[in-house]
């Protein structure tokens, strides 16, 4: 039986096992999660031992485990190295979900589930791709496994890890599908992420909650202070007014900026999309060079005083703010981490106190497009969409993948097969089952090709 009969035959079996990994829970950012989170290592796990995978083990680390597996078919061979991960993001705002986050439900040709697409979706076409290659015997690389349980959370312990066990990891590439295509029909490969810094500030002014007749206007009220110090970031161009920000910033040649204005992108039907008169972003950029090319800064969630249902006239003790900056090439996280913070500080009134507690970050990545592994990449889309993959910069953070880089020595090959409009990370997050089987039907010519790269 060769592979796409295989494909065709295995894939209601191939969905409903997926669907049964999206009903486990496994989100890493919070602990009241935690046994869930080892049931869906444990779940993949099984999996990949069903699929053929030898020396499957659940490795524990300080904190959630790194699922490992591996098939190597001739020590001679290319090894591959496929990263993953298996947490999820917080469902909340589970209201605004058309259906359970956590009760996968397909329709309109899409599952909608918490990491349909981002990642479990992603790495289960790896797994069933592998299983694949090993029922139809063209299994032309020998693969290694490695999918962890806290990417979402800064993959804290996975450097640890792979430093430890770097002779294990040894490969000669690492393929992961984290990422998205252009479009169903605008096959495309990721070749740059952007790093990122994640903090949370918290600005404290009185030391219990006011009646805002009687102080209001006397005392800082934290909330307005805090809103203005984080006006003040950006200027009127939207340029980041931190000093220094920008002073490891890769600037882009005109040549490539060029380049990158011919990927097919229709402005009009974005703002459609998402519902918008306009966008907005960094004066003299446009919209993908402000998602790939250049840096930014964005609030991720504010709070403070009082949000319950009816009034409450309050001057509250306390506001926060959690701020990600999202970094291109040369910028590192804990220096621009380190910038933030003294500058945050520096720009606060006397009449409040201010906190910055500097939670995870990670590097930005390129990756070559004329290496052997890019080329198997762009030929493996090729041969089941028909047409040359175009590469592009990606604007999300995979921190882990500098990391490969610098301990392992590899290079990355990021081929994603999500949609930009998946809503990862957001309610009704979505992953399409035509790029499901895609995935599957391509990770193969990916072995094939890379195999006769080598």
């Amino acid at each position: 039986m060769n592979q796409k009969d295989y494909i065709n035959k295995n894939q209601e079996r191939f969905l409903n096992e997926l669907l049964d990994w999206l009903r486990i829970p496994s989100i890493s950012a919070d602990s009241a999660f935690a046994s869930d989170v080892q049931k869906a290592a444990e779940f993949v796990a099984q999996k990949l031992e069903v699929a053929g995978a030898d020396n499957v083990s659940v490795e524990q680390t300080a904190g959630y485990p790194i699922v490992y597996g591996e098939k190597i078919i001739d020590p001679s061979k290319p090894t591959v190295l496929v990263y993953g991960h298996y947490d999820v993001q917080p469902s909340v705002p589970d209201e605004l979900w058309d259906t359970p986050a956590f009760e996968p439900t397909v329709r309109d040709g899409n599952i909608y589930a918490r990491g349909a697409c981002d990642d479990k979706g992603q790495v289960y076409m790896h797994v069933k791709a592998f299983e694949t290659m090993m029922n139809t015997d063209s299994l032309a690389c020998n693969v290694k496994f490695m999918i962890e349980g806290e990417e979402e959370v800064g993959s804290p312990n996975l450097g640890i890890y792979v430093k430890e066990q770097k002779e294990k990891l040894a490969a000669d590439v690492v393929l992961v599908s984290d990422t998205a295509m252009l479009a169903n029909d605008i096959p495309s490969i990721d070749t740059g992420l952007r790093g990122l810094s994640y903090v949370e500030v918290e600005v404290t002014g009185p030391n219990i909650d006011l009646h805002s007749g009687t102080y209001g206007g006397a005392v800082a009220n934290p909330i307005n202070v805090l809103c203005d110090m984080i006006s003040s970031l950006h200027d009127e161009n939207r340029h980041i007014t931190i000093p220094g920000f920008y002073d490891d910033v890769e600037i882009v040649s005109d040549e490539d900026r060029a380049e990158m204005a011919k990927t097919p992108f229709d402005l009009e039907a974005y703002k459609k999309e998402l519902e918008v008169d306009d966008v907005m972003g960094e004066a003299g950029y446009s919209t993908l060079e402000r998602t790939g090319i250049r840096p930014t800064l964005d609030v991720n969630g504010i709070w403070g005083g009082y949000i319950g249902e009816g009034a409450k006239t309050v001057l509250p003790s306390k506001a926060y703010a959690k701020i990600s900056m999202r970094l291109v090439p040369n910028q590192k996280s804990d220096k621009i981490s380190e910038i933030f913070q003294n500058h945050f500080e520096s720009i606060a009134p006397k009449s409040v106190k201010v906190k910055v507690t500097l939670h995870h970050g990670g590097e930005a990545a390129v990756t070559p497009t004329n290496s052997k592994a890019y080329r198997a990449a762009s030929k493996a889309m090729e041969a089941t969409f028909g047409k040359k993959p175009i590469p592009t910069r990606g604007g999300g953070s995979i921190p882990i993948v500098a990391l490969f880089e610098e301990v392992l020595g590899l290079k990355t090959v990021l081929m994603g097969f999500g949609l930009d409009n998946d809503a990862i990370h957001s309610p009704n997050e979505k992953y399409g089952i035509f790029n499901f089987y895609r995935g599957i039907e391509t990770i193969p010519y990916f072995f094939k090709y890379f195999a006769e790269e080598e």
